[in-house]
């Protein structure tokens, strides 16, 4: 694990409380891929004993903006990453660990290349949570932009 990788997730860690409330684990964050852990923890169980429906948004979306920092990190003085919206879908019943996947939807050149026209670029996040043997329980996009500071 690389300094940069660290540092994200610490961030994460430190300035998102419900980061640190749900014990997620930062396991890759770089610009390509961003993959985090909610263990399994009976304090955020549902009815049926699996993680509850909110820690799993909260994981994936979570999960999107590590990759959005690491992508972005560098425009963080010109410009604030805002997550614009989100759709999630649960699949399969999630039961013990799971873990969350994000992937860019667009390059980042494009994306930087927007900012610099004086645009404020939207950009997908997809997220892929799994459960320990592999299966998807869910689906998630959240759609982000970097508002541009004033």
């Amino acid at each position: 694990m690389s300094a940069e990788q660290t540092t994200v997730g610490e961030m994460l860690a430190a300035t998102v409380p419900m980061a640190r409330t749900l014990r997620l684990e930062f396991l890759e964050t770089t610009a390509e891929r961003a993959v985090v852990r909610l263990p399994d923890q009976a304090e955020y169980h549902n009815h049926i004993g699996g993680p509850h429906a909110g820690a799993m948004f909260t994981l994936a979306e979570s999960a999107s903006g590590a990759i959005v920092l690491a992508a972005f990190g560098d425009q963080l003085s010109r410009a604030v990453p805002l997550a614009v919206r989100a759709e999630i879908g649960y699949k399969k019943l999630a039961m013990g660990e799971v873990t969350a996947t994000a992937t860019l939807g667009r390059p980042v050149a494009d994306v930087v290349a927007e900012l610099d026209r004086g645009e404020r670029p939207e950009f997908p996040v997809a997220i892929e949570i799994r459960r320990a043997d592999g299966a998807v329980t869910g689906e998630m996009t959240v759609i982000w932009t970097l508002r541009p500071n004033a």
